[in-house]
């Protein structure tokens, strides 16, 4: 981490530039080269080679967006932009690695809205635009671990998920938060193929949505979300396995009981509801003591290195588990 101790948020104003368009006649000529270019080329080699031939406004319109530094940051070797665009988790667009980056050009990230719900005292639903703008967006560099065991650092852009739900005003019955994703199978044509039953939720203990670490989170390397990384709103909960970390949010719940969480449903023997990262804690059928570390500097095969304990901030977040044992409570 960066600096110990208290940390300070830096506020300023905070605005959203013009977006950045690719046009059309542009984006189908690179679709007929990428494809032929794929085809000679191994899928994590592939996916990250071709995202550098393609700028990432080829599948979706970018924004430049207004940030301001952050004390919440790792000073740990950036993953490249390309390799982050093109090595994705996203179900909903296929479930090859480098499938996302090419499939979700189709999810279209606006208009948008997020609708609040549940033991709040402001239910409500709001546009993308105005949740970006309620606080102004920090640079924060985070370690993001996989439950694949690989690993990348990437500097997120958001502000914490905190400031937002103080906004809302959750009740004293509210002990959990729930994520629920988009499903819409105009946009998503695959929706349901890979076997998770749409649509995808997620969801955390209040306290661990008020940990000041959870980052609600816009953008990525200074623009806006590239469609495969969860456009245009996601959480990031940089302790647990990248699964817990919801992508393209359209509900905010608040609830009193654990709410039901996608991989949890479907296979509770490998995907806890904590999912806290837990080198000590195997996957049922590989190690969770290291990780593959995509960060550029490996050449063709990823370098190994041990994996920490809460992804390296248990100064951080260690003390939410105190009496809980982590093994059980995976």
């Amino acid at each position: 981490m960066g600096k110990k101790g208290s940390v300070m948020l830096i506020r300023k104003s905070s605005d959203i530039q013009s977006s950045e368009i690719t046009p059309r006649a542009t984006y189908e000529a690179f679709q007929g080269d990428r494809r032929r270019f794929l085809a000679g080329l191994g899928s994590i080699g592939a996916a990250a080679a071709a995202a550098s031939l393609f700028p990432r406004g080829a599948f979706a319109a970018t924004t430049k967006l207004t940030t301001v530094p952050s004390a919440y940051t790792v000073n740990e070797t950036v993953t490249p932009e390309a390799k982050a665009q093109s090595y994705n988790n996203f179900y909903e667009f296929g479930t090859d690695k480098s499938e996302p980056a090419h499939n979700a050009r189709t999810l279209r990230t606006r208009p948008w809205t997020v609708s609040v719900e549940g033991l709040v005292k402001k239910p409500q639903t709001l546009d993308i635009d105005t949740i970006m703008r309620y606080r102004p967006l920090e640079d924060r560099t985070y370690r993001f671990r996989c439950v694949e065991a690989w690993s990348m650092v990437i500097p997120w852009n958001g502000y914490s998920l905190a400031e937002f739900i103080k906004a809302m005003e959750p009740l004293p019955s509210a002990k959990f938060v729930q994520f629920i994703s988009l499903a819409d199978r105009t946009q998503m044509p695959d929706l349901g193929s890979s076997g998770i039953n749409p649509p995808y939720s997620e969801g955390l203990r209040m306290d661990e949505a008020m940990n000041p670490l959870t980052l609600l989170t816009f953008g990525s390397y200074g623009e806006t979300l590239a469609n495969q990384q969860g456009a245009p709103i996601r959480v990031i909960v940089p302790w647990k396995y990248g699964f817990k970390s919801a992508k393209s949010i359209v509900k905010i719940r608040f609830v009193e009981k654990m709410p039901h969480t996608t991989w949890n449903d479907l296979n509770s023997d490998e995907y806890g509801f904590y999912s806290n990262v837990n080198p000590s804690v195997n996957h049922p059928r590989w190690s969770q003591a290291h990780e593959r570390r995509l960060d550029g500097t490996g050449g063709i095969f990823p370098k190994s290195i041990p994996t920490l304990p809460f992804n390296g901030y248990a100064n951080e977040v260690a003390g939410m588990y105190q009496g809980m044992d982590l093994k059980k409570f995976y």
